[in-house]
């Protein structure tokens, strides 16, 4: 009999977990201004990468059911692109986002903890890579979810921290 995952066993279960908490610790006390902020008119704000993460957290929720229920099935690609330039992250606010993505993460984290670990074997035809695993794409979601946290940080100091820093700035390069 196989047993569910756990956070012990599977590296991307515990930074899955994580992850909204650190998030949330982040941007504890950001104003609306840092939230929205952009370096640059084609750069993500804050607030849009919170948007990002709520879509993609509902779409492999899909993605990853799919898998499991049925037998290699065809899978869309996500284009993150197509929906940041269509608009699909401008609307609303961060905090809104924020609750959205935790929202939704939750519910993911309710469906990937009473997973069998025989589910991690589960493949499912890419519509772009082919044949994947559902623990390939368990793992490339917490990378995900890593390179936003990153991301994120680097808004945060870009924008709140790096102005004011006088003559320290001079040991620093920002790339929000």
């Amino acid at each position: 009999m196989s047993t569910a995952p756990s956070s012990q066993s599977l590296p991307f279960l515990t930074v899955m977990e994580q992850t909204p908490i650190i998030i949330e610790k982040i941007l504890l006390d950001a104003s609306p201004d840092a939230l929205q902020w952009k370096r640059q008119a084609d750069r993500w704000s804050i607030s849009e990468v919170l948007a990002h993460l709520a879509d993609v957290d509902l779409f492999m929720r899909e993605r990853i059911n799919k898998m499991v229920q049925e037998d290699n099935p065809a899978l869309p690609n996500y284009d993150q692109n197509a929906a940041y330039a269509g608009g699909k992250y401008s609307s609303g606010t961060a905090r809104e986002h924020l609750h959205t993505f935790c929202h939704e993460r939750d519910r993911n984290l309710s469906l990937l903890r009473y997973l069998p670990a025989s589910a991690a074997a589960r493949t499912g035809q890419h519509a772009e890579l082919g044949r994947i695993t559902v623990s390939e794409q368990l793992h490339e979601w917490a990378f995900h979810d890593l390179g936003h946290i990153r991301q994120i940080s680097e808004l945060y100091r870009a924008r709140v921290f790096y102005p004011k820093m006088g003559s320290f700035k001079q040991f620093y390069t920002i790339k929000p």
